[in-house]
C-alpha cells in the first residue's frame, strides 16, 4: 500500500469556509422561507469593469483566427502584462522590475504554493488569528508553525521580539482577517528585523487597493530593504472583481540570493521560475489581457469606482457597529470589519446566532486562529440593498 502524507492528519477537519457552507446549506433547507444574507466569505458582487471585459472580448477574438491565435503562453506570464504592472508599481512611487514579476491564478495559490522553496526545519513565524492557507499549506509539507500574537492590546498588529528568532515571516496587510494595516514606520521595523535575521517575509498585498491612508504602504518595497528580504504577493480578485476570472502576480527579486547547506549560492527568483516552469502552465492569454487593461488609466477609475461602493459598505457596517458600542477593527484601509462578539459571545456561537435569528452570516473569527476565538469578520462585498438589511436586522437584534 502507498504510505500517505500523513501531514494531513495534523489539519483541521474541515476548511474554515466549507464549515461555513455546510452550516448554511443547513439552515435554508429547514428553513427555505428565510432570506440569507451572506457577509462572511470575502467574494465580490460587481460585475468587473467595461475595459477588462473589452480586453477579455479581443483575447477571445484572438483565438479564432489562425493568425491570431494564442497557445502556449510563457510560464512566468506575457511581458505586455508584467510591464503594465511594473507601471502600477511606479505611479505608486514604487520601482518593481517587469523581470521580478510572476504572473499567476491566484495569490491563494501562491502563497500556499511558495513554502515548496523552503525546507522543514526553517523557523515560520505566522501572526495569529491569520488567513488559514497560510498555516494549512505548511503543515501539508510537514513545517512546522510558531504563531506571534496579533490582538486587540497591538491592534491586531504585532511586530517582532528582537529576542526571538525567524527565517519565514507571514504578513498580510491590509489584513484578512483583521482588516488592519501597518504603516510604513511598522514595515520598516518588519524588514529591519528580517534583514538582521536573514529572513524572508512573505507578504500578501491582496488588499493594497483599499488603502487611502498615506501613511499606509501599498507594497512592502516602499521600505528600503525589502528587496533583499521580501516576496510579494497581489491580486487581481478584489482589485478588479477577478475572483471567477482568476489572476494574481508574485513579485520575488534577484536580489533574494541566499547560501545552500554547500555553500553554493541560491536565487529564490531562480527556484520559483524553476517551480513554475515544472508546475503551472500559465495564466490564460485571454485572462491576460482583460487584467492588462484593468492596469491603464481608465481601467483602474473604474475598478476605484467598484472600491468606493464596497469602502461604503464598510462605513455602513462601522456606522452600525459604533452606535451598538460593539468594539472593532478594520474597515477603512480594508474591506473587512473584525467586530468583538457581544457578551463574552464565542465566534461560532455568534455565527449559529446571527444565523438561526436574523439570518446573517459572517464568519467565526476562531477560524482564523485561537485569538480569534471572541472576533467575528464581516465583509463589505455584498450588495448596497443587503448590507443595510443586515445592518437594521443586526441594530433591532444586537
Amino acid at each position: 500500500m502507498p504510505k500517505l502524507n500523513e501531514n494531513y492528519q495534523n489539519l483541521k477537519e474541515s476548511y474554515l469556509f466549507a464549515e461555513i457552507a455546510h452550516r448554511v446549506a443547513d439552515y435554508t433547507e429547514k428553513n427555505p422561507d428565510k432570506k440569507v444574507i451572506r457577509l462572511g466569505i470575502g467574494d465580490v458582487t460587481l460585475p468587473v469593469g467595461s475595459l477588462a471585459i473589452q480586453g477579455l472580448h479581443e483575447g477571445v477574438d484572438a483565438m479564432a483566427s489562425s493568425e491570431t491565435f494564442m497557445g502556449y503562453g510563457p510560464e512566468q506570464g506575457y511581458a505586455f502584462l508584467r510591464e503594465a504592472i511594473s507601471g502600477y508599481y511606479a505611479k505608486n512611487g514604487v520601482d518593481v522590475s517587469a523581470a521580478d514579476i510572476f504572473i499567476s491564478d491566484g495569490a491563494k495559490c501562491d502563497t500556499g504554493n511558495i513554502a515548496e522553496l523552503f525546507s522543514a526545519d526553517n523557523v515560520i513565524l505566522i501572526p495569529d488569528p491569520v488567513y488559514p492557507v497560510y498555516v494549512d499549506s505548511n503543515i501539508m509539507s510537514g513545517k512546522k508553525v510558531t504563531y506571534i500574537d496579533a490582538n486587540a492590546d497591538n491592534n491586531f498588529l504585532p511586530l517582532p521580539d528582537p529576542s526571538v528568532h525567524a527565517d519565514i515571516i507571514y504578513i498580510c496587510s491590509p489584513n484578512n482577517p483583521t482588516g488592519a494595516a501597518y504603516n510604513r514606520e511598522q514595515l520598516k521595523i518588519w524588514v529591519d528585523y528580517a534583514l538582521a535575521n536573514e529572513a524572508v517575509i512573505l507578504y500578501d498585498a491582496a488588499y493594497e487597493c483599499f488603502i487611502s491612508d498615506p501613511e499606509i504602504p501599498h507594497s512592502i518595497y516602499a521600505i528600503e530593504g525589502a528587496k533583499k528580504c521580501a516576496i510579494e504577493f497581489c491580486s487581481l480578485s478584489k482589485t478588479a472583481g477577478f475572483t471567477g476570472t482568476r489572476c494574481a502576480y508574485t513579485i520575488v527579486p534577484r536580489d533574494l540570493v541566499f547560501t545552500a547547506s554547500n555553500g553554493e549560492e541560491m536565487s529564490l527568483h531562480a527556484m520559483w521560475n524553476r517551480r513554475q516552469s515544472t508546475k503551472f502552465n500559465g495564466t490564460s492569454y485571454i485572462v491576460q489581457k482583460g487584467a492588462a487593461a484593468v492596469f491603464t488609466e481608465e481601467g483602474m477609475r473604474q475598478c476605484h469606482e467598484n472600491i468606493s461602493y464596497y469602502k461604503e459598505n464598510a462605513r455602513i457596517i462601522a456606522e452600525t457597529l459604533t452606535r451598538k458600542n460593539i468594539r472593532f477593527f478594520g474597515g477603512v484601509n480594508s474591506p473587512y470589519i473584525w467586530l468583538e462578539c457581544p457578551n463574552g459571545m464565542e465566534s461560532w456561537a455568534f455565527f449559529d446566532y446571527l444565523l438561526n435569528e436574523i439570518q446573517v452570516v459572517g464568519t467565526p473569527g476562531a477560524g482564523f486562529g485561537e485569538n480569534g476565538r471572541n472576533f467575528f469578520r464581516l465583509t463589505s462585498f455584498g450588495n448596497r440593498e443587503n448590507t443595510i438589511e443586515a445592518m437594521e436586522r443586526f441594530e433591532k437584534l444586537i
